[in-house]
């Protein structure tokens, strides 16, 4: 009789869960759940102690979920990737498991270390599409290659959705339990993963995601296409981290978007319609990470940006990672995700292209700052995003085209509201000194009680201009 294991990695959820329903399909004598503690992998992959701790939360919240499906979730331990496949394989054999279902991660290390999971088990290893609402493969071009323009791709992305759209299933009803296993004790931290982060910031399981999207389709989706730029509103989903850790589906996300846009998935109404747009970015970044494994090994997309003369400047990056590079709304982006484990999307764009155009310090700098400190780090969507944002990866951003910081201060912060909530150093000015940075010398800054500019803007953009061009 088929007893099946279902191994959780980045899927912490038991609803429309693709891997727990088709082990459930197949249960007849039980099912057994399976995690991987992996601090090696973890520390390799630049994994944030925020992350960590968020998912071990999760993880206590599934456990106790399964539970109630009469599934008793084991925890075994791997330092790193190679130990992996003796664990799986020896959890499988000692529960008498006869077969192993796991949801695909896409990622090149991810990719080979299946393989090698594969070639230990001895048994059938099924792994199923789960993190995509498409999966790699399903969306080609004409001539049956990766798209590397985001546009085209969303066209026939949707063409796809709408010939076959993805359906969100329930949980499973409660299954045979196993004769006398019982659940693991889930470990409330790991040994150097501690975090200083307030867990209640993002409090942990599927509950709060639904809540979380409920709350964002009803009070925000409508004004999203302009609120998502302003990052003194509570305008975003914020569902990032529950997404990363699979404590949320993305067809659960599109159902929803979907009815709130008259059940259309494009051409309806604008706020919808945007969202669901960054819900095929999404898909869009993990697609080019299977299409083109070098963007997941720290290599540019765009082959001619590797002679790009990047500066070695470890003053100026530990500025900008400080969040004290005197440019008001770069500080504030930076300072919010020390304090949160978060940045708003647009000010992760200006600060990346900060770092990269203003300073030209490399990319995969910034790429992996970023990892160490999110809670919502996912290798494919900060690749992407880092690579748009130093002209070096598919669908950049033009060289040429480079954010004015203080621009974006007045377009997307024009009241100082975000601003003075994380630089509390500029609480007291007005509006209009706020508005007004550019124009300030280096004293009166001083005066004032804030840093002076690290670089001037202008000059710096020429400079980079002429880095791209191989002047």
């Amino acid at each position: 009789m088929p007893r099946p294991l279902v191994w959780f990695r980045r899927d912490l959820r038991a609803d429309d869960n693709t891997a727990l329903l088709a082990a459930a399909e197949r249960a007849d004598d039980g099912l057994v759940a399976l995690f991987v503690l992996s601090p090696g992998e973890w520390r390799a992959h630049d994994d944030a102690p925020v992350k960590i701790d968020f998912w071990l939360r999760n993880l206590a919240n599934l456990s106790q979920t399964l539970q109630s499906l009469h599934i008793a979730l084991l925890i075994e331990t791997a330092d790193t990737p190679a130990d992996i496949p003796a664990r799986v394989r020896d959890v499988a054999h000692r529960h008498g498991c006869t077969e192993v279902h796991a949801n695909r991660e896409y990622e090149v290390n991810e990719s080979r270390r299946d393989v090698a999971v594969r070639a230990a088990l001895g048994l059938p290893f099924h792994l199923h599409d789960d993190r995509v609402l498409l999966p790699p493969g399903r969306v080609r071009t004409q001539s049956d290659t990766a798209y590397t323009v985001f546009t085209p791709f969303k066209r026939q992305w949707l063409t796809v959705l709408a010939a076959a759209p993805p359906v969100p299933r329930p949980a499973p009803h409660p299954l045979r339990p196993v004769a006398g296993l019982q659940p693991a004790v889930i470990p409330q931290n790991i040994d150097g993963f501690s975090s200083p982060m307030d867990p209640a910031l993002w409090p942990a399981g599927e509950g709060v995601a639904a809540r979380r999207l409920a709350e964002f389709i009803e009070q925000s989706i409508l004004d999203y296409r302009l609120g998502r730029d302003l990052p003194a509103l509570h305008g975003t989903s914020q569902l990032s981290p529950y997404l990363a850790a699979g404590v949320i589906s993305p067809r659960r996300c599109l159902a929803v978007a979907r009815e709130a846009n008259r059940g259309l998935f494009a051409g309806g109404l604008e706020g919808p319609d945007t969202w669901i747009s960054e819900l095929c970015w999404r898909d869009f970044y993990t697609h080019v990470t299977v299409a083109f494994p070098r963007v997941s090994m720290g290599r540019a997309f765009r082959k001619e940006t590797d002679a790009v003369p990047w500066r070695d400047a470890p003053a100026e990056f530990a500025r900008w990672c400080a969040g004290e590079t005197g440019f008001p709304l770069v500080d504030a982006a930076m300072r919010q995700l020390h304090a949160t484990g978060w940045m708003h999307n647009r000010l992760r764009m200006l600060v990346a292209m900060f770092l990269t155009k203003d300073l030209l310090i490399d990319w995969r700098q910034g790429e992996r700052f970023f990892m160490q400190h999110l809670v919502d780090g996912d290798l494919a969507a900060n690749n992407g995003g880092w690579q748009w944002s130093s002209s070096t990866g598919t669908d950049a951003q033009p060289y040429f085209r480079i954010f004015n910081p203080y621009t974006q201060a007045t377009r997307y912060d024009p009241e100082g509201t975000f601003v003075r909530r994380w630089v509390p150093e500029l609480r007291a000015w007005s509006t209009k000194a706020l508005l007004s940075m550019e124009k300030l010398s280096a004293s009166e800054r001083r005066r004032l009680g804030y840093r002076e500019a690290m670089v001037d803007h202008a000059a710096a953009r020429a400079r980079t201009l002429a880095a791209f061009k191989g002047e």
